[in-house]
């Protein structure tokens, strides 16, 4: 009897060890190309650093690492986000994504944002983000502007009206008594916008103003503190703490991505962003470029969630 319950088991163990060698082994990730999703077009602050995050993800790698641009019109980021959420859960498909995607998406009407799916892998950057006007324009002050709109007509451009920027920007409009007459979303809001006319106020980054910054006056910044590159510009919480929140973008993936695929692209990313290159974009273009990690970013997205509530309501 033993020696049958001895063979048995000499059996099953030879079985076992056929059925491993047979058996393909799992691959570690990453073993194929990594996309990280920007839904906005390139250009801008996200899309730079997210490029340097992606360029340092395939050093470390050694896969092809791209960013892929997918800007949603007067959609803002969630057709871009939408598609990172319906894709699978392994770390393949990484979203860049601005403070909306949480604190908005889930109320657009976009089933694959509802409930919000994502969690942050981390937050990398604050945007100096700015409202903006021709110098030429016969305002210099968000006051100057108030008192011009009661007698003129006025278009906002900005990058859609669901956004928190934009929702900043038309509860400070109430707070001050500026009456736009008009307002509309471009994909690309710079010194083209203004020159041509297309807008005559704009809500944007202060990077996609840089060229032209000679000849644009920066009314106000949507930061929390005054941005040196444009240092005499106020905060809108300086012209009204209620309104006073900053913008940011991590990296966010889908709730049920392995802890230790997230672990892979948190390193990269920390290493691309105490490069000397994001150093030095941090301090030509005024804008915050830093990791903060993703139980840091949970607590941050809930206490911006409670500002961005304020703000929305305060709009209406």
């Amino acid at each position: 009897m033993r020696a049958i319950r001895s063979l048995i088991s000499a059996v099953l163990i030879g079985l076992a060890t056929i059925l491993a060698a047979l058996s393909p082994a799992m691959a570690e990730y990453p073993e194929k190309p990594v996309s990280f999703v920007v839904p906005f077009p390139p250009g801008d602050l996200e899309d730079v650093l997210t490029r340097m995050i992606a360029e340092e993800f395939q050093d470390m790698y050694g896969v092809p690492a791209a960013v892929v641009n997918k800007p949603g019109g007067g959609g803002g980021p969630f057709p871009g986000a939408a598609e990172v959420a319906q894709a699978p859960a392994d770390g393949y498909t990484i979203g860049s994504f601005v403070v909306d995607v949480p604190l908005v998406g889930p109320y657009v009407g976009i089933p694959a944002l509802n409930p919000d799916p994502f969690e942050p892998v981390g937050i990398f950057l604050t945007y100096p983000f700015v409202i903006a006007a021709s110098k030429a324009a016969p305002y210099q002050s968000m006051e100057e502007l108030a008192e011009f709109s009661k007698s003129n007509n006025l278009l906002l451009g900005h990058f859609g009206s669901f956004l928190v920027p934009t929702q900043v920007t038309m509860a400070l409009a109430e707070k001050n008594g500026t009456l736009y007459y008009s307002n509309a979303s471009f994909d690309a809001l710079d010194c083209n916008t203004l020159a041509s006319g297309d807008a005559d106020v704009i809500n944007t980054t202060l990077q996609l103003i840089l060229p032209c910054l000679d000849k644009v006056n920066v009314l106000a910044t949507v930061t929390e503190d005054r941005i040196p590159l444009v240092p005499d510009s106020p905060t809108v919480g300086e012209l009204e703490p209620s309104l006073n929140i900053a913008l940011w973008n991590g990296l966010f993936v889908h709730k049920d991505t392995p802890a230790d695929v997230r672990e892979k692209i948190a390193a990269a990313a920390q290493k691309a962003l105490a490069s000397d290159a994001a150093k030095k974009l941090a301090e030509e273009t005024g804008a915050g470029v830093y990791w903060k990690g993703a139980e840091e970013a949970a607590a941050q997205i809930e206490s911006d969630r409670v500002v961005a509530e304020s703000i929305a309501k305060f709009a209406e």
